[in-house]
């Protein structure tokens, strides 16, 4: 295996799979131990997130595109991923007491699915980039994926599946992520001037989760955490990303 590709790999592991293990030790917790550290993770998380969106994956491209291009793709992205969620196609749910109504549970993993393949392929064209930009972006993925998978558990539980089973399940739409770092790694020598555009878009994924989907929820009173601990988290994240 090319030594590149097996790193891809790797870290799709890491992002995809160490969220939903990381997960899955959560919901070993009691109720109220868990109910307070998720908000803490979802801190983290939005750090992150900002953290390899601004000053790793954006300044990547700029190197190589100009401005213009970059940016009108950043907003692509934004876009796109605001369009697939009013779809449908994926459903982000960072708690274990979620209000699923018409969302089945089928439908939950496929999103997932379809969801961890994106998450892989943005891992795959950044360690083309370089690694150091492939382990900022695994360790961004896997921080957004736990609060997401507790949620999914969540969802598959209250559909009547065993705890054994939700996490089979969850565990086979997490190993989307690989297939997604192989696509992108593949491709990329067939289409090696997509990349800078591949990681603006990304961009605009890491952007859309952390300021649509992740920091209202931190404004909202179902998540109970003091302001200061918050941009502390955030900070802690962002000076994660910026320590690779």
């Amino acid at each position: 295996m090319v030594p590149g590709l097996a790193v891809a790999i790797a870290l799709s592991v890491v992002g995809s799979l160490g969220g939903l293990l990381l997960a899955s030790l959560l919901l070993l917790l009691r109720d109220p131990i868990r109910r307070t550290l998720i908000p803490s993770l979802i801190s983290y998380a939005v750090g992150t997130l900002l953290g390899v969106a601004l000053l790793a994956l954006l300044p990547e491209a700029l190197d190589t595109l100009e401005p213009q291009f970059v940016f009108g793709t950043l907003l692509a992205g934004i876009l796109g991923f605001f369009m697939l969620e009013k779809l449908v196609i994926w459903r982000h749910c960072h708690d274990d007491s979620c209000n699923v109504h018409d969302s089945s549970a089928t439908l939950i993993l496929v999103g997932g699915a379809v969801h961890n393949f994106a998450d892989g392929c943005i891992i795959g064209a950044a360690v083309l980039s370089s690694i150091p930009l492939g382990v900022s972006t695994a360790i961004a993925v896997a921080a957004h994926q736990v609060p997401q998978e507790v949620g999914d558990f969540a969802i598959l539980l209250d559909a009547g599946h065993t705890r054994r089973r939700a996490l089979t399940l969850n565990g086979l739409t997490a190993s989307a992520g690989m297939l997604g770092a192989i696509v992108v790694y593949v491709a990329a020598g067939w289409v090696p001037h997509a990349l800078p555009f591949i990681l603006a878009f990304a961009a605009g994924n890491f952007l859309y989760v952390a300021m649509a989907d992740l920091i209202p929820g931190l404004h909202r009173g179902t998540i109970d955490v003091g302001a200061a601990q918050q941009v502390v988290l955030i900070t802690a994240g962002v000076a994660t990303v910026m320590a690779l």
